[in-house]
């Protein structure tokens, strides 16, 4: 597909890479590769060009089929590329292989939405999660990558310097990863006990989940003044907010947030943000804030109830289907017909008091 010039400073020359596979959950190749601009562009990644393709295969070494790659070899020769950014989560050998294979530095999706996380993180738990997640990711290139090392012993049976430098590797990212899980238990500890005092308060939690720049954040500050950053971009929070929700000036529950869910977020995240994520198993009900205005909204509710699935977690749902002022009258018309899915579901949108009054009207009257 054809080049996109962009002006760049001093940096490495950088191709950014939109591949669609048939294993995409994004119904729309153009909007999955305009989803992977934005995470681009949220890290503030500098970048020259973009190419964009689509794959009717994956190949297990090299990712890209041969014909594919030629064509990306080539992209990158002819423009002197240094460094590709791949909007899919490679494996450590693919990775490895395309380095090989273009002459350039690789950067998948799961390092960039890390490093995305990085810059997102302010509290201490948080910090740790992606430290976690970090630490893993790190764990797995370079212990992948000692096994070039290790072919360099010399006789069969024995250690060669490559199996050493493996083993320390290892060792050393057990023991960093063991100092983060102590920090983060004993964080975790206190987490329980608030936990505990709510439960014997009998105060009921709402959690609120969704796609990454849903709007959960706007939702928050509007029905209980949460006071959380709100920006236009994928993942502007990550840390959880808890804030008193007050109907007619009655305490009605406790409504706390969480981190954005994305298409092909890396198990590793799951896995680090296990504790903040544990919280969604003590909620009497999740709201699920969709974008209502965004093509991809079915999709993107898929990708969260996949992910509520793998965490086994089986709430209770409201679909709050936000943004509704950005659709015209025939576009609500036709939604009024998909929307029967996806029931009980509220429509919504956070640009004044009126425009969540109809999810005030339902948590008014249901059943905590």
């Amino acid at each position: 597909m054809a080049l996109q010039q962009k002006p760049r400073p001093d940096h490495l020359k950088t191709l950014l890479v939109g591949v669609y596979t048939p294993s995409n959950p994004i119904d729309d190749p153009q909007y999955y590769y305009d989803e992977f601009l934005s995470l681009v562009h949220t890290l503030e990644l500098p970048y020259d060009q973009t190419y964009f393709m689509k794959l009717r295969t994956v190949d297990n070494n090299m990712f890209l089929t041969s014909g594919k790659l030629e064509e990306l070899k080539k992209v990158c020769t002819d423009n002197e590329i240094e460094m590709v950014v791949v909007s899919e989560l490679l494996s450590t050998l693919q990775e490895r292989n395309l380095e090989r294979a273009l002459g350039c530095a690789i950067f998948d999706r799961e390092k960039l939405i890390l490093e995305i996380f990085k810059n997102s993180a302010h509290s201490a738990e948080g910090k740790i999660q992606v430290e976690m997640a970090e630490i893993e990711y790190m764990k797995t290139r370079m212990i992948g990558r000692g096994r070039e090392l290790s072919q360099q012993a010399g006789i069969i049976g024995t250690r060669g310097p490559g199996e050493t430098a493996k083993e320390e590797m290892r060792r050393q990212f057990a023991d960093k990863l063991r100092q983060a899980q102590k920090r983060l238990e004993t964080l975790e500890r206190s987490r329980d006990v608030q936990r505990k005092r709510r439960i014997s308060s009998n105060v009921p939690l709402i959690c609120i989940i969704g796609y990454t720049n849903a709007g959960k954040s706007s939702l928050l500050n509007r029905i209980a003044k949460g006071g959380v950053l709100a920006e236009n971009k994928l993942f502007a929070t990550l840390d959880t907010t808890t804030r008193e929700l007050f109907i007619d000036g009655t305490k009605k529950a406790l409504i706390s947030d969480t981190v954005g869910f994305i298409s092909q977020l890396p198990h590793s995240l799951i896995a680090a943000f296990k504790s903040t994520l544990d919280e969604l198993h003590y909620a009497k009900v999740l709201l699920h804030v969709v974008d209502i205005s965004n093509p991809a909204w079915q999709n993107h509710i898929e990708v969260v109830q996949k992910t509520l699935d793998e965490l086994e977690v089986a709430q209770p749902v409201i679909y709050v289907l936000n943004k509704i002022d950005l659709l015209d009258e025939e576009a609500k018309a036709r939604l009024a017909h998909e929307v029967v899915a996806y029931q009980p579901s509220v429509f919504i949108h956070t640009g004044s008091k009126d425009g969540v009054q109809p999810l005030i009207d339902l948590l008014r009257d249901y059943r905590l």
